[in-house]
């Protein structure tokens, strides 16, 4: 009796995000560090395969063609998976030291956030940011957790902006360190498109509070009866939300 066929592709198959459409019968060239990685760490050969995604179309096997010394061509086969039903949610975080920064948008990318938006406050200590290089760590996010999708990355913008042009019906959490309704409770009890708000270390001052609360669409929330750093009270966030109305369910 012969044994079970091998799955196809692997599951050890290298997993690539690529800026450009995907679709059966397209070509794909890669060089520098995409091609790096293939061809000098996954020792790639002709005919090995290879997953790409590109953000909008899913997930596809493609093959690898002509390897080089550094670059190498791929075949796009067929489709894997469609592209996932990203949940309508937005993280609006003051930025944070490098690493934390970093981190922070890793775990922004693996829970299912549909957009990061970096916001600054009187608070925040960080008024720069690397942009490219917080893309990046998103897109490797994504390249190892399985997305389809990479959060849209926002610039920069200043607190007072981003309340100005809130989008109206879309419910803004925010970490009231000060106290506010439980999280799951509140997010349990307004369905719909949201965004989550987490100001710096030192939190909102007084006067950003009563601004943010004067928004029609804002509801403080409380996460627990711990001092948790921005970057978990982002996680934790987050998961409550993605577990009370989004597609942890």
């Amino acid at each position: 009796m012969s044994g079970a066929t091998p799955a196809w592709p692997p599951q050890s198959t290298p997993r690539l995000f690529v800026d450009a459409p995907l679709g059966a019968g397209a070509a794909v060239r890669l060089d520098g560090a995409q091609a790096h990685y293939l061809v000098a760490v996954m020792r790639t050969k002709p005919g090995d395969p290879v997953k790409l995604f590109d953000g909008a179309s899913g997930e596809w096997l493609a093959v690898a063609e002509s390897v080089g010394r550094r670059d190498l061509t791929l075949a796009v086969r067929e489709q894997l998976r469609a592209v996932e039903t990203v949940p309508d949610l937005w993280l609006c975080a003051a930025p944070l030291k490098k690493g934390r920064i970093d981190w922070l948008a890793e775990k922004a990318c693996e829970l299912g956030v549909a957009r990061l938006v970096p916001v600054v406050t009187r608070r925040t200590v960080v008024d720069r940011l690397n942009l490219d290089r917080l893309r990046a760590h998103m897109v490797e996010a994504a390249e190892q957790c399985g997305r389809t999708a990479v959060p849209a990355l926002a610039d920069l913008v200043k607190l007072p902006a981003l309340l100005r042009d809130w989008p109206a019906g879309r419910a803004l959490f925010f970490a009231d360190e000060t106290g506010g309704v439980p999280a799951a409770a509140a997010m349990r009890a307004h369905a719909g498109p949201a965004a989550i708000l987490i100001g710096p270390e030192g939190g909102f001052d007084n006067d950003e509070r009563d601004a943010i609360r004067a928004l029609p669409d804002a509801i403080g929330i409380g996460l627990g009866p711990r001092i948790l750093r921005a970057d978990t009270a982002a996680a934790a966030a987050v998961s409550l939300w993605m577990a009370t109305a989004g597609d942890w369910r």
